[in-house]
């Protein structure tokens, strides 16, 4: 009988030993379970992390890029724009060095005799005040007695240089004061200056590239 029981014990202890092993291989299973769930999740969210890192690094080195083009269009065109003003400058004094007193007496000699001589409408010239009164004999004098009938010189305070001339008593007129020449020479000039400065760029951009 006593032996019985210690078998009964013996018994009872073996089973609840293994029980115990049984219930700590299953925590630690469920616990290295737990782990790797874990540690998949934190390699998800990290590689989520540097590919919006990388994103963003993506994102704001082509906004620094698109900023740095724009100063550079910005930069050409200002000093476009300078050297523009610069060569309208020097276009407006060169002719108005040009078209000295002289120089326009020839010329409308050269226009109004060009003219015929007893039209109904008459030739108006309109100069400004300083070139009118320096001109006025001298181109007179070259002109015939029936052409001169004809002519009317009128003066200007919104001529700087040069003259505006009609030949139908002001109905229309051709516009040779120095604003208007170096304004059309100006236009004529612009398309060679930007190509000038494309070329002047480019070459730039090349020996950048070259560096």
């Amino acid at each position: 009988m006593a032996e019985n029981i210690k078998g009964l014990i013996a018994k009872i202890q073996q089973e609840g030993i293994e029980a115990a092993q049984d219930k700590a291989r299953d925590i630690a299973s469920q616990a290295e379970a737990e782990a790797k769930a874990v540690i998949n999740q934190a390699k998800v969210q990290a590689e989520v992390m540097v590919d919006q890192a990388k994103a963003e690094i993506a994102r704001t080195q082509k906004s620094a890029d698109a900023s740095l083009k724009q100063a550079g269009r910005d930069l050409l065109l200002s000093l476009r724009e300078e050297i523009e003003l610069m060569l309208k400058g020097l276009i407006l004094k060169q002719v108005r060095d040009s078209l000295d007193a002289s120089e326009l007496k020839d010329i409308l000699s050269k226009l109004i005799k060009q003219t015929s001589a007893g039209e109904k409408d008459e030739v108006v010239v309109s100069l400004a005040e300083r070139d009118l009164a320096k001109i006025e004999k001298g181109l007179i004098s070259n002109l015939s007695a029936e052409v001169k009938k004809g002519i009317k010189l009128v003066p200007s305070g919104e001529i700087s240089g040069g003259f505006i001339i009609s030949y139908d008593g002001g109905k229309s007129h051709f516009d040779f004061s120095d604003k208007a020449i170096a304004e059309y020479l100006s236009i004529h000039l612009k398309s060679k200056l930007g190509q000038l400065l494309q070329e002047g760029t480019s070459e730039t951009g090349k020996s950048k590239k070259s560096n």
